[in-house]
């Protein structure tokens, strides 16, 4: 057996007084990168004019990012897992930096396209490491819960607060800023992590290796079957641009089922899906974020089409949002360890179903704050409370050497939801709206009958989660197996 360096000892890992400092930091990269997976969409209609972007084409500004997050996030956990979560950490960071001067710079295209690719990659590098990081340097119950709930918050928040930043930025500068503006957080982040940071690279066997094969299927399942799922806002699920690659993912991922049990070092121990709170939390994942994408892109749409807002108006109709979101995510931190994983998560997904069916009211006459600004409300208050349990069940039961993988696949199935909610929802919307113009409705009429009909099918989503988490979910403890016990067992 040989040490690959978990070089910070047991009691260094609970005592570290720069742990505080390390969560800051690693809580603000993690709100940058997601951020960018949501600044782009106010930005859209100008990146589509100054590159010429055709309509079809301009959706993979959007795309790239979530094919390139959702297909190696997996494989980005694991790495962590194996070589080590700060040196990936950094690589995503470098890759990041890249990438979002590749799309500030860019003068054509392709160039853009590869840039936003680029960024996803980074997500999927540099998140799994990142969260990995943080369950090894809390290790005290109550504060683990605690700086979860800071880092899931910060997340989420970027993702809403993009759309706000979006309108700021473009309309006081140029659509490049919000690309540009990413440069020098990452050169900070470069600086400061290897200073606040030590290494948490997990023992292996003599001659172990990375399952690659598992690795291939895994990525590429995962990228043929999302990149399936979007082709359904263009094309018919009947179409073979659409089972094409659906099938052919479905395959993949079936192949890397048969790679995995027979495998001596596999990428994804099929065991880890064996705890039943983590395969649910994982699972009921895929209805919140493709409730919450769906829910924030189509009250753009409706914003701006039906009310006639402004790109700016519609980007600070979000602060709202952000800041209910950071208020359910204080009560979510605070009741968890009084009530519990599983009462605090099935609540605030039935709470979050409320708060969209509040929102499915809204009519063509709707004002922002009597229509659109209750149901935002309740909406946050209650999804922001889920995110701290959520991610307490998502690493439940986890040793400090699956930490990584556990992140990588609840990120993954976030990413996987979030495209499933715009490839689904998004064409069901623009159907039904089509259907009503069919049958005489007006055009205004017709589209708010349509984006109603998304928040309703998200509030399904989100009340069915809630209630699978109630009836399936075991009792869930804050704490993993003891990581700073294994790390300092290992490396005597």
């Amino acid at each position: 057996m040989t040490t690959a360096g978990a070089s910070m000892p047991a009691d260094a890992l609970e005592k570290d007084p720069r742990r505080w400092w390390v969560l800051a930091l690693l809580s603000g990269l993690a709100f940058m990168i997601l951020l960018d997976m949501t600044v782009v969409n106010v930005a859209l209609p100008l990146i589509q004019d100054g590159l010429g972007f055709s309509e079809s084409g301009l959706t993979w500004v959007v795309n790239g990012y979530v094919l390139a997050a959702g297909g190696l996030l997996l494989l980005g956990g694991r790495l962590a897992d194996v070589f080590g979560r700060r040196r990936l950490l950094l690589i995503g960071v470098i890759v990041f930096a890249v990438s979002s001067a590749v799309c500030g710079a860019a003068v054509n295209q392709p160039m853009m396209i590869i840039g936003r690719f680029g960024q996803g990659a980074a997500e999927a590098i540099a998140a799994p490491a990142s969260l990995g990081l943080i369950a090894l340097l809390f290790t005290d119950p109550k504060e683990r819960t605690k700086a979860l709930g800071v880092w899931g918050g910060l997340v989420a928040l970027g993702g809403t607060l993009g759309y706000v930043i979006s309108g700021v930025l473009t309309d006081l500068t140029s659509w490049r800023w919000i690309f540009f503006i990413n440069v020098p957080v990452a050169l900070a982040v470069l600086l400061l992590v290897p200073r606040l940071v030590s290494e948490s690279r997990m023992v292996r066997e003599q001659g172990r290796r990375l399952d690659v094969a598992g690795a291939a299927a895994s990525t590429a399942g995962l990228v043929a079957l999302v990149y399936g799922l979007l082709q359904t806002a263009e094309f018919s699920w009947g179409s073979a641009r659409v089972l094409v690659p659906v099938l052919g993912g479905v395959g993949l991922l079936l192949a890397t089922v048969v790679i995995e049990r027979r495998a001596r070092n596999p990428l994804i121990p099929l065991e880890f899906f064996a705890n039943r709170t983590r395969s649910v939390i994982n699972l009921t994942s895929l209805f919140f974020m493709a409730a919450f994408i769906s829910y924030t892109f189509m009250l753009t749409l409706f914003e701006q089409h039906v009310l006639d807002y402004s790109s700016l108006e519609s980007g600070l109709g979000y602060l709202p949002l952000g800041f209910a979101i950071g208020a359910g995510i204080g009560l979510g931190t605070a009741l968890t360890p009084r009530l519990g994983v599983k009462a605090i998560a099935a609540a605030g997904f039935v709470g979050a179903g409320l708060g969209l069916l509040l929102t499915s009211t809204v009519g063509v006459g709707a004002s922002y704050f009597g229509g659109i600004l209750p149901g935002m409300i309740v909406f946050g208050v209650f999804a922001g409370a889920t995110m701290p349990a959520a991610t307490n069940a998502a690493l439940h039961g986890v040793t400090a050497q699956d930490s990584g993988l556990a992140s990588g696949v609840q990120t993954t199935m976030q990413q996987i939801g979030g495209a499933l909610g715009l490839a689904v929802l998004v064409p069901v919307a623009f159907r039904h709206s089509a259907e009503e113009i069919r049958h005489g409705a007006g055009i205004e009429e017709a589209m708010t009958s349509g984006y109603v009909l998304s928040f309703r099918i998200g509030a399904v989503l989100m009340i069915l989660g809630g209630l699978l988490i109630a009836a399936l979910f075991e009792h869930v403890s804050t704490e993993m197996r003891d990581p700073t016990a294994e790390i300092a067992e290992k490396t005597r």
